[in-house]
């Protein structure tokens, strides 16, 4: 399955192919890059996927160095950064030669980053081994590092040559990654495609159980989904992009508050979705069936839908520093309905409040 990004001189292709991490280097021979590349990964991907793809690199012709980086959040910092910057000095990269990520949401962040700053932006290619990162951190062009204060906060929109998604790397995720993933596919659902969101519901089972065919439907499915808001809205210069923020503002205000050390993003963005579902029904936008239809999906795959100790008083301190705020002002997307999604300024806080009491068992 290839989907397209059109974005003018900065098109590129999403490759969903089952088995590609063996084709990589045939991908990028046929975009006619420099012959050096680097792959930044961290070590437990790298022994799992490593030697397929330097493989499949050398036999289309490419050099290949790598560099380790830390895994999850903790790769995205500004020392890591200046690592890779100093590997690729060292390497002697130019603006000819490309960075692969290799890895989830965070390797891609951070080598976006990387690739984004050294000599002003040099070829860049996703490879994504997480089912978070295949359908969500990956393509769109979004780069970033961590600001103690808030997640994401220093980056930049630098779009990849490519993005190579293999379903299979799915099957081999632990249970509570492969469930978090699965939020941003909800997500895609609820506020885009209301007949993607029935399938997910009827394909709950095969989908649990990794089923090959269903991954890469459902994956590809999504995949094209955020393509098509990426198309029309590249670097979130209208609200169309905001929203594929549903169950961000509240699930990052939850990371943020709780230092990243409570819940996966996944499922933070899980019970964000929750308590904006239920935002919507208390002003008015949405019924009781779109909210429950949310929640009883949410459930069925796995992801959290109640939280105990949830701190009201930060988690709306977090929200005030979402990077989507307009003149102090915060948006909500919210769901009226199934498949489509309205952006709402001016919440009161008390509704946010009595929005994320919900969320108590």
């Amino acid at each position: 399955m290839q989907i397209p990004v059109r974005l003018g001189p900065r098109s590129y292709s999403i490759v969903v192919e089952p088995g590609g991490l063996a084709k990589l280097g045939d991908h990028l021979r046929t975009l006619g890059l420099g012959s050096r590349t680097m792959v930044v990964s961290d070590a437990a991907i790298r022994a799992r996927y490593g030697v397929v793809v330097a493989e499949s690199l050398r036999t289309a012709g490419f050099a290949v160095t790598e560099v380790d980086i830390p895994a999850g959040e903790d790769a995205k910092t500004l020392d890591v950064a200046a690592r890779c910057w100093d590997a690729f000095v060292e390497a002697g990269l130019d603006r000819t030669s490309t960075i692969v990520a290799l890895g989830g949401g965070a390797v891609g962040d951070l080598a976006g980053f990387a690739a984004a700053t050294y000599m002003r932006g040099m070829n860049f290619v996703q490879v994504p081994t997480t089912v978070l990162a295949q359908v969500d951190a990956s393509i769109g062009g979004k780069t970033a590092i961590d600001h103690p204060r808030a997640k994401n906060l220093v980056g930049a929109f630098h779009q990849p040559r490519l993005v190579l998604v293999d379903p299979l790397t799915a099957i081999t995720l632990p249970e509570r990654d492969f469930r978090s993933g699965l939020a941003e596919i909800v997500k895609h659902g609820i506020v885009l495609d209301a007949a993607y969101f029935e399938d997910l519901e009827r394909s709950t089972a095969p989908l649990l159980a990794r089923e090959p065919g269903t991954l890469e439907r459902i994956i590809g499915g999504s995949c094209r989904l955020k393509a098509s808001v990426i198309e029309r809205d590249p670097e979130e210069q209208s609200e169309l992009r905001f929203a594929l923020n549903y169950g961000h503002t509240i699930g990052h205000a939850l990371e943020a508050a709780t230092a990243y050390g409570r819940w996966t993003h996944g499922e933070a963005v899980s019970l964000g979705i929750v308590a904006e579902a239920h935002l919507a029904r208390r002003i008015g936008l949405a019924g009781g069936d779109t909210v429950e239809r949310q929640e009883r999906l949410l459930a069925a795959v796995g992801l959290p839908t109640r939280a105990t100790d949830v701190d009201a008083t930060a988690v709306l301190d977090a929200t005030r520093r979402d990077k989507k705020a307009r003149d102090g002002k915060i948006p909500f997307v919210l769901a009226p309905a199934i498949g489509s999604f309205r952006v709402v300024y001016d919440v009161r806080s008390d509704d946010v409040r009595a929005a994320l009491a919900v969320l108590a068992p």
